[in-house]
This record gives structure tokens, sequence and C-alpha cells, in this order.
């Protein structure tokens, strides 16, 4: 018989029931966010996804002024965008309208989402476990973010640059797809928003004791490895983009072997 105060035993059912009404909550969050993009397409589209098309983007000004500074007058700058978009299905506006309001609703709502996530999974974490995993809401949220960043003003505009200025001959004009660009500027921002959670993951790794520090340092090399093939995987086929990924790969594996030192040591 069980005394008063002491917590009930879930069963499996109810384990479920609770981790439905999480997702329902975390779907409510992204839809909500999702509504607010989709009503917004000057915004959305007009001022953020493409932007990566338009000379005057942070990320072109910046190479451009460096390009100067360095006297090389303006080899990185870029006046215009030698392609165009445009849609050749019925409903593809109105779909990838859709999808790419999705997109940012996700993005929007991710600190919610997890927070959720982390509201089921906490209770199953011992005291000690709980004390020790304290803020892991906001580091998450906030490599998730940054990864996003990274992606969205680094990788995406220079990958935008190099495949639609690449012509194999004059005569062939680009032509580029809005699905086929938007789907590049969104895989590339979500990708590097999942792998910056490298870190998170060590930690939670480290404190399970699956990895150790020594672990990391002997298999840098095949870890240098991995990174070039993940960085050619979430870019598109142009070696600049790969290696704007796989440097700050390379820096979180290193902070990751910290994060491991200090787990090993506790």
């Amino acid at each position: 018989m069980k005394q008063i105060g002491e917590s009930k035993e879930q069963s499996f059912l109810d384990h479920l029931e609770v981790l439905r009404w999480h997702l329902i909550r975390s779907a409510i969050a992204v839809t909500a966010c999702m509504v607010v993009a989709f009503i917004n397409p000057k915004i959305l589209f007009d001022k953020i996804i493409f932007a990566a098309k338009d000379p005057d983007f942070p990320t072109y000004k910046a190479l451009c002024w460096i390009s100067e500074a360095l006297g090389l007058g303006d080899v990185f700058c870029f006046m215009k965008m030698p392609f165009t978009l445009m849609n050749i299905n019925m409903s593809g506006q109105f779909s990838t309208h859709i999808i790419s309001s999705l997109v940012a609703g996700f993005i929007v709502a991710f600190p919610y989402v997890f927070w959720e996530l982390w509201r089921f999974i906490r209770p199953a974490l011992h005291q000690g476990e709980q004390k020790h995993a304290r803020g892991v809401v906001f580091y998450t949220s906030f490599l998730f973010i940054l990864g996003v960043l990274f992606g969205y003003y680094m990788v995406a505009p220079l990958s935008v640059q190099f495949l639609g200025n690449y012509q194999v001959s004059a005569q062939v004009a680009n032509q580029i797809n809005l699905n086929s660009f938007i789907s590049t500027v969104t895989t590339v921002c979500l990708a590097n928003g999942i792998i910056f959670q490298l870190p998170v993951v060590v930690y939670f790794l480290s404190r399970l004791g699956i990895i150790t520090p020594h672990f990391l340092r002997t298999y840098r090399k095949h870890a240098l490895v991995l990174v070039l093939i993940i960085s050619a995987i979430i870019t598109p086929p142009d070696i600049m983009s790969q290696i704007m990924v796989s440097f700050p790969l390379l820096i979180l594996y290193e902070i990751s072997i910290k994060i491991s030192e200090r787990m090993q040591d506790k």
C-alpha cells in the first residue's frame, strides 16, 4: 500500500497519454507560428527567404568589404544574380507557401517544442541527473538557433551564389525552380541547426558513460573524415559551402571533448 505523498507509478498507457498531450501542445505551438508566417508572405519570402539572392544581403556586403580591404578590388563583390526564379506547377506557389510556413513555424517554436519534450523526459531522471542537466533547454535552443543563423548567413548565400552563377555554357540561362531554391535554403538552415546539437549529444552520452574524452581524442582523425562527409551531405555540391560547414563542426567537436572531460571529472 502506498504512503501518502508517495508518487503514483504510471502505467505504459499513462505515459503514452502524457506524451500525447506534450506532442499536442507542441503541434499547437508550431501551427500557431506557422499561421503567423503564412499570413505574412512578404516578410517570410521577400525579407527572409529571397534575401539570399539580393546583392545587398549582409554576407555579400561583408565579402565585398573584405575584398576591398585586402586590395583585391571587387573580386568578391556580387552586383547581381544572373538567374530568375520560376514556378512551373499549377499549385507550386501555394504548396511552397505552406511548406515554407511550416519550416518557419518549427524554427520559431523549437525552444517551446524542446521544452515540452524535456518536461516529458525530466521526471524519469534521478535528482542528481536533473541537477546536472539544468539549463539544457536554453543551451539546446541556443545552439539550434545559432546553427540556423549560421546556415542562413554563411552557407546558404554562398551556395546560392555558386550554384546560381554556375554555367556550363553561355548559351544556357539559369532559370531556377522556386521549390529548388527554397529547398536549398531551408535544408541548409535546418541541417545546420541539427548538427550544432553535437555538444548536447556528447554531454548526455558522456553522462551515460557511453563515450569518454579519450575516445573522442583517439578518433579525432576519423571524426575529421566524418565531418567532411556530413558537410558534403547537408550542403549543395560546392567546395566553399562544405568548408564553411566543416569549420564550425570541428570547433564543436573540440568543445565536445572539453565537455566530456568535465563530465568525467564529476
